[in-house]
């Protein structure tokens, strides 16, 4: 089983950080788009090749965030209606989060069979989680799935504050 590390920086406007891997070598970029409308986020490999990209959608009445993997939208969250708490839904063909994923501790299943899973480091200085790779042919989505999670949360923590 492969582990992966995704720590972000405090203070980053532009959203930069990177995925490493157990022994600390990069695996994966991040960056997100600091200006620009719709906000994206793409995940590049090593090689700097654009392997994800999340998008969130303009113009919507709810927040939703899409992810592409390799050109296809593998996964969509969608901010739900609801008057007292945030609720978000992850709609993702074959694919489901089981667990506590607004608090980043889920397992992600795909037709019955665990694919990976991701615990948050709490006591950190920023926001720190744990991927662990069941299904390697899964990584880039699963990475991208976190990423696109915290986005969510992030969107959310900003409309919240700025009532």
């Amino acid at each position: 089983m492969k582990q992966l590390y995704i720590k972000q920086k405090v203070f980053s406007m532009s959203g930069k950080f990177t995925v490493k891997d157990q022994d600390e070598k990069d695996v994966y970029y991040v960056e997100g788009s600091l200006m620009k409308i719709p906000k994206t986020y793409s995940i590049m490999n090593p090689e700097m090749k654009d392997v994800a990209l999340i998008t969130k959608k303009t113009f919507s009445f709810l927040p939703t965030f899409f992810v592409e993997v390799d050109g296809q939208e593998m996964v969509t969250i969608k901010k739900e209606f609801t008057f007292l708490k945030a609720r978000y839904a992850i709609d993702a063909v074959g694919i489901e989060v089981r667990g506590n994923w607004w608090d980043m501790n889920f397992e992600v299943i795909q037709n019955g069979e665990v694919i990976g899973a991701v615990d948050k480091h709490w006591f950190t200085w920023g926001d720190s989680y744990q991927v662990q790779i069941v299904k390697e042919e899964m990584e880039t989505l699963l990475v991208a799935l976190v990423v696109a999670i915290d986005c969510a949360k992030a969107d959310q923590a900003a409309a919240a504050s700025s009532v």
